[in-house]
């Protein structure tokens, strides 16, 4: 089909340093212009982002270093971008999240005027969820071709996600899971062990505020220190575990909490 166009839509997609957009650039921008006349035009470039990519970032992308070494800063092609997407509106896939703040981001820092507001947005992602609802009673559909008769009674809402299950397993057994950021999690297997694995084996506290990153270690998954060591900022910053002992955190997470810290006080 042909979509029915006023004014260009520009499909982009960002490779970054990293998943904060705050403090994370851009080390590939990839634009597809699609004109109103159904023409396509491509643009894509690779980036340095002035800092170093970390190694985590680069085994999802594929984009190292010494790839970006000699590739022009943002600031140096951010005219040019600005101009491309002049009289655009943006499409992509997850854009309202993370490609469009962090595009933004990226503009502001240089002083270029481009303001998405006068724009319009669509978002790929946000429809697939709008459409493909992430309920049991649409997983109970999709998986065993049955409605789902008295959802959320506990009984009919416990049997219909055991025989999801069964479906999940017998349809996916043997495929490769890999997540959101190319993490190889392991393959679906009659096996519950194999199971937890690819479901809750990062888990460290239920309100998921701490999980293990790929090396073991437990993260914060929430905040200014996500992506940081537990132990390594109880040890730099000691007020922030009183402060989330305060705070309205589940007594699980703060059990968890306290059990990191012991832990890392008996290793002195």
């Amino acid at each position: 089909m042909t979509l029915k166009l006023k004014n260009p839509l520009a499909f982009f997609d960002l490779e970054t340093t990293g998943i904060n957009i705050s403090n994370d650039r851009i080390v590939e921008i990839s634009i597809v212009k699609l004109l109103p006349s159904g023409e396509r035009v491509t643009k894509t470039q690779r980036i340095n982002p002035q800092m170093p990519i970390p190694l985590e970032s680069s085994l999802i992308h594929g984009i190292y270093d010494d790839d970006v070494k000699d590739a022009p800063t943002f600031k140096e092609v951010a005219k040019s971008y600005a101009a491309f997407l002049e009289g655009c509106d943006l499409a992509g896939f997850n854009i309202l999240q993370f490609d469009v703040p962090l595009l933004v981001e990226e503009f502001l820092r240089v002083d270029v005027d481009f303001d998405p507001s006068k724009k319009k947005l669509v978002d790929a992602q946000k429809i697939f969820h709008l459409m493909e609802k992430r309920t049991l009673a649409a997983a109970y559909k999709f998986y065993c071709g049955k409605e789902l008769l008295g959802a959320h009674s506990a009984e009919a809402d416990t049997m219909a996600t055991l025989e999801v299950l069964l479906a999940q397993v017998e349809r996916y057994e043997g495929q490769e899971v890999v997540s959101t950021r190319g993490e190889h999690l392991g393959k679906v297997a009659n096996d519950v062990a194999a199971l937890h694995e690819i479901t809750a084996s990062n888990m460290v506290d239920l309100a998921g505020r701490i999980v293990r990153n790929d090396a073991g270690t437990e993260v914060f998954n929430f905040g200014k220190h996500k992506g940081k060591g537990v132990e390594d900022i109880f040890s730099q910053e000691p007020s922030y575990y009183d402060w989330m002992m305060r705070g309205d955190f589940p007594m699980d997470t703060k059990k968890r909490l306290t059990e990191i810290k012991l832990r890392g006080f008996n290793k002195k």
